[in-house]
């Protein structure tokens, strides 16, 4: 054979087998591919139109509001249906039944807490506005899987599974997911009982504030300025929840228009509505409340048996077979034994721990159709009476020129909370007392200051009615929003990414003069302690990602922690990381009771020490070299098509070097941070703002997957069309009843 015959069949090889990568790529990529253009025959009432903008945003436009929503559960399922199933699944326990014995650990924690049963219970007695809203979004998500089998995303290729059809306990299940990651609190509980078997009370009392205690948890900015402090004299709102990073985001844009509904914002893949957004006459955003709305009771519990013990009455708890379905490896069953207070989620060396948790309570309600269809401050209020949880902060403004802030959510109201685990609820110590009644919750409405701001603070007087507890954050990200607002006079709806995006930490600033002085008073210290210690002694308190600095503040802050909460219970300081942690400290290093430490400043140096060989472990020798951005990395990947071999890292975004804390307003972790941004303009909607994280689709090679990512990290906004909207596609929906 002659090289010029070789390589001709070398290259006809070549082209063979890339046809049939195109052809097996557009197969089973770009072929499931939502339709956003042309005419769709769909069960509607009347005509209706979904159309796109530049963004691939659907702007749903349809005769009656049932239409709309069915349209919002069709076009969520056409961009989000894996992450919907993925979201269903994780919540009730039953991720292992596509992924393996991998998802076996997070399956039963969804079944020791009775996600799938809850979600059932609830579903039974939703009032029925809201049912009929749930099962409208439901009819539109199953009427996608309909007419797509065997056209569904890639994900269910690889996987090789077919989903169910979409329920309204579905539905519940995707809202429990939210509720449930911002309410887990239980876990602290047990770690400050861990810390008190150890150590001594009074300190360990210290680390965990009864009325701000709490684990490093999501969080969330918004504030509000009355038309007094802006350019156009109507008020601004910006929104910047901050949660888990995931690819795709947690959110969905869309806008849905009818008649008695025009609302834009962000939905929750699989629940219906807009939870944050504006409509023609008012705007709204949220913050978690972060209350404490799990108590964790030790049940004399009998575990054969499955009796325990009030007081003196012995009565039987409920026994819940769950089977588990593991894919490529037997089932398994669990039983979950159910008391009067809640599921047994934890056995402890003999002691049986039941939780009740507020997601779990009767009387789950939906408001968010109304919230989207109130039109004045007292509508508004009577949707959030009906909102169940997770207990939130919601801010507001209305083209009237109000601004105001509300409380909302089911409260539990005790007698007792010190953070000890109650034993034998009989007495009614420990047992909740209802709810704190919606008025009771705090409340302003046009205050003198023009100003309102929610970053996840404590928001109860001191001298209130009730016994407060929660994992509220500490002050530094609400007090810096304040003065950012407070340094100019009027502002405008542009602005406001500049102070989303602000990463200068109070905080670090503060600990890295603490840092400075302790090795200043000290002589013949390490070169790089001192080098260290240099680089800190004019530094800006920026947490910059290309700076030295800002890590070595973070760590010296770790190895200071670790020392503070190894004092008060020796063998345990690595596990004290709450997100109040950072005040302790501060108030500790502040008062400096002898009690703690009979030389501060010694103990300061040894942290710090151990924070610079920390450092030069990872980043080298010269403290100058180091980079925070290289700690502080971020890595979004999606969860099926990312972890391929050779072409994953494709389909993923980073690592990149992030700057920000969990102590600056752009609250930036390798875990969590803003999961959008938005800025609604009261005085011409069109001005408004919004940014998701990476992009609308999840579908991996839709050109809208990852194009908002750019400006996500520059801290741009996007514009977010409301009135007047540039169609990119169209598609009309007929009614099938035209068909006949």
């Amino acid at each position: 054979m002659t090289i010029r015959r070789f390589f001709k069949y070398v290259n006809i090889v070549i082209a063979v087998f890339s046809l049939a990568a195109l052809a097996l790529g557009y197969w089973f990529v770009f072929r499931v591919l939502p339709r956003t253009a042309g005419t769709l025959r769909a069960p509607v009432s009347s005509r209706a139109q979904v159309v796109r903008d530049e963004r691939g945003v659907p702007h749903i436009r349809a005769g009656s509001i049932e239409d709309a929503v069915f349209l919002q559960g069709f076009v969520t399922a056409q961009d989000r249906l894996f992450q919907m199933e993925f979201l269903r699944r994780q919540a009730a326990g039953e991720l292992a039944e596509i992924f393996g014995p991998a998802a076996l650990t997070s399956d039963l924690e969804s079944r020791r807490l009775r996600m799938a049963r809850i979600a059932e219970a609830h579903a039974l007695r939703l009032p029925p506005g809201d049912r009929a809203v749930m099962a409208a979004y439901a009819r539109g998500v199953n009427y996608f899987l309909e007419s797509n089998r065997g056209r569904l995303p890639v994900e269910f290729t690889l996987l090789r599974f077919d989903p169910r059809p979409w329920r309204v306990a579905d539905s519940i299940l995707a809202g429990l997911s939210m509720f449930r990651s911002l309410t887990t609190t239980w876990p602290n509980e047990v770690l400050k009982q861990r810390l008190l078997a150890a150590g001594n009370r009074t300190m360990v009392d210290f680390l965990f504030p009864v009325r701000s205690g709490g684990e490093a948890a999501p969080g969330s900015n918004a504030w509000v300025l009355s038309g007094a402090h802006t350019a156009s004299g109507k008020p601004i709102l910006a929104n910047d929840p901050h949660l888990e990073f995931s690819l795709p985001g947690v959110w969905y844009q869309t806008h849905l228009k009818a008649p008695g509904l025009n609302v834009a914002g962000v939905s929750l893949p699989g629940l219906p509505g807009v939870i944050v957004g504006h409509n023609e006459r008012i705007a709204w955003g949220v913050t978690n409340l972060h209350y404490d709305v799990q108590d964790l009771y030790v049940e004399q519990l009998d575990l054969p048996s499955g009796r325990y013990r009030i007081g003196g009455e012995m009565l039987q708890a409920a026994r819940e077979p769950e089977p588990v379905r593991v894919r490529s490896a037997r089932s398994i069953e669990v039983i979950v034994l159910v008391t009067r207070h809640g599921p047994i989620v934890l056995s402890d060396s003999q002691r049986h721990m039941a939780l009740r948790w507020s997601g779990a309570e009767p009387g789950f309600e939906f408001p968010f159709l109304q919230l989207n269809r109130a039109g004045n401050w007292g509508e508004f209020l009577a949707a959030l009476e009906r909102f169940p949880g997770p207990a939130q902060n919601f801010v507001y403004a209305d083209v009237d020129g109000n601004i105001g802030y509300q409380a909302a959510g089911r409260l539990p109201i005790r007698k007792s909370h010190d953070g000890d685990l109650p034993v034998d609820g009989a007495s009614g110590e420990f047992e909740w007392q209802g709810t704190i009644p919606f008025a009771e919750l705090p409340r302003a409405f046009n205050p003198p200051s023009g100003v309102i701001v929610t970053a996840n603070q404590n928001p109860f007087p001191p001298d209130g009615p009730h016994r407060i507890h929660g994992n509220f954050a500490p002050h530094y990200r609400s007090r810096q929003i304040r003065m950012r607002l407070a340094s100019r006079k009027t502002w405008r709806a542009a602005d406001m990414p500049a102070i989303q995006t602000d990463v200068y930490s109070a905080f670090s600033h503060w600990l890295a003069r603490q840092a400075v002085a302790a090795v200043d008073s000290q002589k013949g210290a390490q070169p790089a302690v001192v080098e260290a210690a240099r680089l800190l002694r004019n530094w800006n308190g920026q947490m910059a990602a290309g700076q030295a600095a800002p890590l070595v503040t973070a760590l010296f802050y770790q190895h200071l922690r670790k020392a503070v909460a190894e004092r008060a219970a020796p063998g345990h300081g690595s596990q004290y990381d709450l997100q109040m942690a950072p005040a302790v400290l501060e108030r500790l290093l502040t008062e400096r009771p002898g009690t703690w430490f009979p030389d501060y400043e010694i103990m300061l140096r040894a942290a710090f020490t151990d924070a610079v060989e920390e450092g030069m472990r990872i980043q080298g020798r010269n403290p100058a070299n180091w980079s925070y951005g290289r700690q502080n990395e971020l890595l979004l990947k999606h969860p099926v098509v990312g972890e391929l071999p050779l072409v994953g890292k494709y389909f993923r975004l980073g690592p990149v070097p992030m700057s920000g804390s969990p102590t600056t307003v752009n609250q930036v972790t390798r875990r969590l941070g803003p999961s959008m941004r938005f800025v609604a303009d009261v005085a011409d909607w069109d001005r408004s703002l919004m940014n998701l994280t990476a992009g609308q689709s999840g579908q991996v090679l839709s050109t809208h997957h990852k194009d908002q990512w750019e400006a996500y990290r520059a801290g741009r906004g996007i514009r977010m069309p409301f009135g007047r909207v540039e169609a990119k596609a169209t598609l009309e929906i007929e009614p099938e009843s035209a068909a006949r």
